[in-house]
């Protein structure tokens, strides 16, 4: 026999049981805290508790943002900004329709969503011109310290630009940006950088188990260019003898003849687009030769597959890298520009910098070779 529940007994706010003695079965019942209605939740508790948990979470949410509108309607007619959930919601429609316009990429867009779910979080009642830099440097403290600065370094970027659009706004006075007065958080880069020795072992591994695998990777050391755009270079991508790539991080475009050879390795590009030539007639340089359970043959390879492969690839080569991270496929980006230079090639022009500092990035080895007194 079902027991008569005790009132008590009952956790959950706004939640009531209901024991009838006539079929001895206890029905639950959720109170509308501003209407006073019952409602029939059945006679499931565990689904009941989670109904009326859910219920509860949702009123509370919209009295929240009834009472933050109340906020801003009150504070605007005194001639203050507007709270930061109002801002932070206005901010992220112009994101969206940055976006739609294809003004930000898309990984730009998604990268802004923790950041500004931060900020919400933790400053979200404050005004918009209340926020101050200690409110930001804790956020940022945070992920330094659980060893994620680069994490810190893109909520840092993110809300400086959260700040800038304020601005032009007039949410705050002009240059009111307490991101950008907090520090930068700096990152230690343990990440190995990849010989020539070390490529070619690891072209040798992936080369006999996926032919697209070590098209890919001569594609990466011949062209310089990144992971995406080595996936999405296309045979229709090719006319007046060269290879036209927009970045799809940058949108530069370069074009790179065919008669681009790396005396490191002795190939042209001409010769690696023959090599990714194959009968499927895939319109993409970088394919699946194969049918799989994945894909068919002759489909894209997606980054991310290229990824992984090149990961097993080189953990399978037996390589050691000291006390550093391993290299990923991007490392070939780096070795790409050092091989070049040698050759006296342009590497800014090649890799689409805007500036000859970014590519002495790519060109400092860390450490990697010796260096000889002549």
């Amino acid at each position: 026999m079902a027991a008569r529940p005790r009132k008590n007994n009952v956790s959950v706010p706004n939640l009531y049981p209901l024991y009838s003695r006539k079929v001895n079965k206890v029905y639950w019942r959720y109170k509308h805290p501003v209407t006073g209605k019952f409602h029939s939740l059945g006679t499931n508790e565990a689904e009941a508790i989670a109904i009326a948990t859910e219920a509860n979470a949702r009123l509370a949410e919209q009295h929240s943002r009834q009472i933050l509108a109340i906020s801003d309607r009150i504070a605007t007619s005194k001639g203050k900004s507007i709270t930061t959930v109002t801002w932070l919601d206005r901010y992220w429609k112009i994101q969206e329709e940055r976006y739609t316009s294809g003004d930000i990429k898309a990984n730009t867009y998604k990268q802004k969503a923790k950041p500004v779910a931060l900020l919400k979080e933790r400053a979200g009642m404050k005004l918009i011109s209340s926020v101050d830099v200690r409110d930001i440097a804790q956020i940022l403290d945070e992920y330094v310290s659980e060893g994620q600065p680069r994490m810190a370094q893109v909520i840092r970027s993110v809300l400086i630009d959260v700040f800038k659009e304020a601005q032009h706004y007039g949410e705050v006075p002009p240059g009111y940006n307490p991101a950008l007065a907090t520090k930068q958080p700096r990152r230690k880069i343990t990440r190995q950088r990849l010989s020539l020795e070390e490529w070619q072992k690891i072209f040798e591994i992936a080369d006999s188990n996926h032919q697209y695998m070590s098209n890919a990777m001569l594609l990466a050391l011949v062209t310089g260019q990144r992971l995406g755009d080595i996936s999405n270079m296309k045979f229709s991508d090719i006319w007046d003898d060269h290879l036209h790539i927009i970045q799809e991080k940058t949108g530069s475009k370069i074009a790179i003849p065919l008669s681009l050879r790396l005396n490191a390795i002795n190939w042209s590009l001409r010769d690696v687009v023959t090599r990714c030539r194959d009968y499927a007639l895939s319109p993409y340089l970088i394919h699946f030769f194969r049918s799989t359970s994945q894909a068919d043959r002759g489909a894209q390879v997606k980054a991310r597959t290229l990824t992984m492969n090149f990961s097993k690839a080189r953990d399978n080569a037996g390589l050691n890298w000291g006390t550093g991270t391993p290299a990923t496929f991007h490392e070939q980006r780096s070795l790409s520009e050092r091989l070049y230079k040698e050759q006296g090639v342009n590497t800014k022009v090649l890799l689409g910098h805007k500036s000859q500092q970014q590519t002495d990035l790519y060109n400092d080895d860390r450490g990697k070779d010796w260096a000889f007194v002549t």
